[in-house]
């Protein structure tokens, strides 16, 4: 055996919603559920276990003014960690992180590239800014980059219209995703308002997050073509306080922010009843601190997601959606203890009592 620690994990692992064991090993950094002949120094983990959580927007190496250096970008990713996050989709980061991968105690980053904009039309320091004429080969460039995804900015506020706008013509949104498709990566885009949609989902896109502008007559189309949300509703609570910002120069914004704002939780629930896939994601970095998964959990059930559903959207399903085991036998061992069953009540996920990365008891 090599220098990883066994570990006996003990008490109720939540393999998934209705999978309940006894019992797992952690050998060689790897799930077992069978016990290893001639172990020795046995170190014994118990508790309430659940998969690494995760976090379906984050950006790890992006602050509030671009991106950050590897020593910033570290303690994000360590933030993220400490909170049990584990898995974490990066939807858009100006840094390269890929050292990441090779640090054995942080968490995993499936990376989207940088952002895709419009020209003037989104967070200076963030994204690639283009035109529609060049955006089918920064998709090809990002698809290659990233890790499986391309994230694209969908609508962001057009100050000739002193409101939120779409970014990108239906042709070239069209040729973009199909071109993503070809290489082999699924796209996303930042949402906001009502009439970016339509032409996205239409388009082929596979997500959409914020999807703040969701409607009645949308929610069919996103359901029929099985396009997910990741709502970062931890974020959405901002909207009041960039509306008051906003307010001088640009009232028609604010206005509109405060509407989406307001029904925020009718959105996300109408999305999950009408059976649109709905994925945990804090959208940490940039303003928002990292570490908020729990929260964003809990933002969920308050919005009338089911407790064990919302839990399911940053575990079982979330790991499924990516593409990534979760407790799986040969897995790598990723996982948090709890002291109690976090089914019964997420706010259980804001204090894990341990946090295991490959097989290391790192919290």
């Amino acid at each position: 055996m090599s220098d990883h620690p066994v570990l006996h994990v003990k008490g109720r692992v939540l393999a998934g919603p209705d999978d309940v064991r006894d019992e797992l090993w952690v050998v060689d950094g790897r799930i077992s559920h069978d016990r290893p002949g001639g172990a020795r120094d046995v170190r014994t983990v118990t508790g309430w276990v659940l998969p690494g959580l995760v976090d379906a927007h984050c950006h790890v190496g992006l602050g509030a003014h671009g991106p950050v250096d590897a020593d910033e970008a570290e303690k994000q990713a360590l933030a993220d960690r400490e909170a049990g996050t584990l898995l974490i989709r990066d939807a858009g980061s100006p840094s390269d992180t890929r050292w990441v991968d090779d640090r054995d105690d942080l968490p995993k980053i499936i990376r989207a590239g940088r952002h895709i904009a419009r020209t003037r039309r989104y967070i200076r320091g963030y994204a690639h800014e283009i035109e529609p004429d060049d955006l089918v080969a920064y998709v090809a460039q990002e698809a290659r980059r990233g890790d499986g995804w391309v994230k694209l900015v969908g609508d962001w506020i057009d100050r000739e219209v002193g409101d939120l706008a779409p970014s990108w013509p239906r042709d070239a949104a069209e040729a973009a995703i199909a071109e993503a498709h070809r290489l082999g990566a699924r796209v996303t885009a930042h949402c906001f308002a009502e009439n970016s949609l339509r032409d996205l989902v239409e388009a082929g896109i596979d997500c959409v997050e914020h999807a703040t502008g969701l409607t009645e007559d949308l929610i069919p189309l996103f359901a029929e073509r099985g396009v997910a949300i990741v709502p970062t509703l931890v974020n959405i609570a901002t909207f009041p306080r960039l509306a008051d910002g906003g307010e001088s120069k640009f009232p028609r914004w604010s206005a509109h922010m405060r509407r989406l704002h307001e029904r925020r939780y009718d959105t996300v629930r109408s999305a999950y009843d009408a059976g649109i896939p709905v994925f945990v994601g804090t959208d940490a970095g940039g303003t928002l601190p990292h570490g908020l998964v729990a929260a964003e959990v809990a933002e969920l059930v308050t919005a009338g997601i089911p407790p064990l559903d919302a839990l399911a959207a940053t575990t079982w399903t979330a790991r499924a959606w990516l593409g990534r085991p979760g407790l799986e036998e040969g897995a790598p061992a990723d996982l948090v203890v709890y002291d109690t069953d976090p089914r019964a009540d997420v706010r259980v996920l804001a204090d894990p009592r341990r946090v295991v990365v490959n097989g290391r008891v790192t919290a």
